[in-house]
């Protein structure tokens, strides 16, 4: 046999698959997302986003009546609920709460958030008179600590980068900009991406594990500078993909 046989495959080999297109994402329109954190400004805008899409949306509270009235004001079917209640009626859970508040709201949540997608998009930041900027976690990123924190949920990171104000304005139809989406399980930032797009105008963008989201969380510390600066409502866009 030579050695030009030997490198020949057997005729009855399986063929090796094709790789998978990255934009083939899963049909989430089905899913329930709660969203922790819903009356603040970030969850609010989220759920309108999202419920304005389509999607079923509940919104948390720590007190069921706040979040029942801001359920209310958005509309779209938007429900709202205590923070427990909402966990367990959702499929994919968004935390928005605040950062001082982030490990105390998970670790009571944490029988109610088995087995959920969890959605992290707490942002770690401090403000002195120089603005803003990144605080470090222990475990090293807010995402990081919610995936300490919830050890049978799964989790990922997302939604870090979006303004509040261009979210919640019922004006604006399309919102220009793509979400980086961090997590451990491809098929589940694959649900997290697929959510992102059904918003008009976002895509969702694969950008790495876990241990990459301090840097996503931190440069919204930027992204605030640039606000400031140019009077804007910054996001981002990634190029070439």
């Amino acid at each position: 046999m030579t050695s030009t046989d030997s490198a020949q495959q057997p005729a009855d080999a399986p063929a090796k698959a094709p790789a998978k297109d990255p934009w083939d994402l899963p049909d989430v329109s089905g899913l329930v997302v709660g969203v922790l954190g819903g009356t603040g400004p970030q969850g609010k805008g989220l759920a309108y986003r999202l419920a304005r899409a389509g999607q079923k949306v509940i919104i948390g509270s720590r007190a069921a009546e706040r979040a029942e009235a801001a359920a209310q004001e958005l509309g779209h079917g938007i429900e709202g609920a205590e923070n427990a209640e909402c966990a367990r009626r959702s499929d994919i859970v968004i935390v928005a709460v605040p950062w001082e508040g982030h490990g105390k709201t998970l670790e009571a949540l944490r029988e109610d958030l088995v087995g959920k997608l969890v959605v992290d998009c707490v942002n770690p930041l401090g403000f002195d008179k120089k603005g803003a900027y990144a605080l470090k976690p222990e475990e090293g990123s807010a995402a990081e600590q919610a995936a300490a924190l919830l050890p049978d949920s799964r989790v990922t990171a997302a939604f870090h980068h979006l303004s509040a104000v261009l979210l919640e304005d019922p004006e604006i139809d399309e919102i220009d900009t793509d979400v980086m989406v961090l997590g451990e399980v491809r098929a589940d930032v694959e649900i997290v991406q697929a959510l992102a797009g059904r918003i008009p105008g976002m895509r969702g963008i694969f950008a790495g594990r876990l241990r990459n989201a301090h840097q996503v969380e931190a440069l919204v510390a930027n992204l605030i500078s640039v606000n400031r600066r140019y009077k804007a409502h910054a996001g981002l866009r990634v190029t070439d993909v």
